[in-house]
């Protein structure tokens, strides 16, 4: 019997079965379209989901596809499938603030490479997602650091949806997208998907274009998608990788999705740090861990503990980002707009900013080189990595982001530092990875990371394919209707 595109479960179906419906006409790309776009319009304000609608291309181009449908030229999956994008990336001759009011109604005349090549794909971006002002340059301690205001979670809008991509981990997690646009320079990616429930990819630095997106570390920031399972990540990344003279930190390489030729499980060593769980407080949360580690261990992996040596990860990361920073958000510092942010944080970390000197980006640049060598090290002895996204569910929306959440108290002793700094070390060396649910809490979802080495993201999306046919942790979904 056809679907009707208004139908609730059309708004969850993976893209492929999602385009499938297209071809065969169950419903038209214009009627599929206007219905997700009621949807974003109607739902995305309650999570502060949406900085712009863009009905009219979108229907625009709905109606190009349905033409070549009719006369059966089939692109492939994205083809006639509605996403949004983080207001960070260019949609041309419409506004994109990059969640700050300085620069509220910015226009830029063409669309970012990202928007290029979803559109030669026949994909269609219904909207621009609300985000963390900046991306959080300078550091922000309030989840309102937004221009749209905080990112409220679809599971509890009492809590946050993470940030900086907190518009499309909402956006995501309610079905008001199929996919979204999302971008990290240090856990914007890997934060809101564990967060609000949904799967999200942070590609190897430099595998996808930057070009006509807002930068914020030039060395460290990159574009990803934010999807419904690991396949529609892969599928997603297959269309936004390849190389890009208008980016000077692409690294020309394409990418072909091609999860079949990953090798069998028992043939793929993951690395883990189980003692990293001691320092969680809530049992609950460990049991979850645990158990995901174990499901992991049950499909047949060889599992080995592992850990990074000590050193000043985080440290450097927040100086790289900081100098970086200061240079293109130079105007905005001295001309004083920036006393227009949000977030007095926010606001005293970029003039702070301007007080590093040469001597200590230099400095921090020499550990990130340390930072590579040492992952490449512990690579030496497995295939992926897996630690927990976060080590605790969302925060609620009125705690300030610098209190301790999810860890013991200090003092706590472990014998090993674990992986509890893979994020800004992953970060550091450009690592991919592929955040996934892996259970709930107090009916809050948590995120389990797997991580590997620069320009593998064909091996972690067929180790995250094969969780996700195993669990369904992935097909939950919050009430938002």
């Amino acid at each position: 019997m056809p679907s009707k595109p208004n139908s609730p479960g059309v708004f969850w179906l993976p893209i492929g079965e999602l385009h499938a419906k297209l071809v065969a006409k169950e419903f038209s790309c214009e009627e599929l379209t206007n219905s997700w776009l009621s949807r974003l319009e109607t739902i995305a304000p309650k999570y502060n989901a949406l900085a712009l609608s863009l009905r009219k291309p979108a229907i625009s181009r709905a109606k190009d596809i349905d033409k070549e449908l009719k006369r059966g030229r089939t692109r492939g999956a994205l083809q006639g499938i509605p996403y949004g994008a983080k207001d960070l990336v260019s949609f041309a001759k419409f506004p994109t603030g990059w969640g700050a009011k300085p620069y509220a109604g910015q226009v830029f005349d063409e669309h970012a490479t990202v928007v290029k090549k979803l559109d030669k794909a026949g994909a269609i971006c219904i909207g621009k997602l609300g985000m963390v002002e900046l991306a959080g340059g300078g550091g922000y301690r309030y989840p309102a650091a937004s221009v749209t205001g905080p990112g409220l979670n679809p599971w509890d809008t009492g809590r946050w949806s993470g940030g900086s991509s907190s518009g499309p981990g909402s956006a995501v997690a309610a079905g008001l997208v199929s996919y979204a646009l999302a971008s990290e320079t240090w856990g914007s990616i890997a934060v809101p998907a564990a967060y609000c429930g949904v799967t999200g990819l942070r590609p190897t630095y430099g595998l996808v274009s930057r070009a006509g997106a807002m930068a914020l570390s030039w060395t460290l920031d990159k574009i990803g998608p934010m999807c419904r399972n690991a396949v529609d990540c892969g599928l997603v990344l297959a269309q936004i990788a390849g190389g890009d003279s208008g980016d000077p930190g692409s690294a020309g390489k394409s990418f072909y999705y091609a999860p079949e030729y990953v090798r069998q499980n028992k043939d793929i060593t993951i690395g883990y740090a189980p003692r990293d769980l001691e320092l969680i407080a809530d049992p609950a949360v460990v049991k979850v861990f645990a158990d995901t580690y174990a499901v992991f261990r049950e499909m047949g992996f060889p599992m080995k503990e592992v850990s990074l040596p000590a050193m000043p990860y985080s440290e450097a990361a927040s100086t790289i980002i900081g100098c970086e920073a200061s240079s293109i958000f130079e105007e905005l510092i001295s001309s004083g707009k920036v006393d227009q942010l949000a977030d007095q944080n926010q606001i005293q970390g970029l003039k702070a900013a301007f007080d590093y000197t040469a001597r200590d980006y230099l400095k921090a640049m020499r550990v990130r080189r340390m930072v590579q060598d040492a992952c490449r090290t512990v690579f030496n002895d497995v295939d992926v990595l897996l630690a927990p996204s976060r080590i605790n569910v969302a925060s609620a929306i009125e705690d300030p982001l610098d209190k301790l959440t999810g860890i013991t108290k200090e003092g706590v002793t472990l014998p090993s530092r674990g992986l509890r700094d893979l994020s800004p070390a992953g970060n550091l060396a450009g690592l991919p990875l592929l955040s996934m649910p892996c259970g709930f809490v107090n009916g809050l979802p948590l995120g389990i990371s797997v991580v590997s080495r620069p320009f593998q993201e064909n091996l972690i999306l067929g180790v995250g394919q094969r969780y996700q046919e195993r669990t369904d942790w992935h097909k939950r979904r919050p009430k938002v209707d």
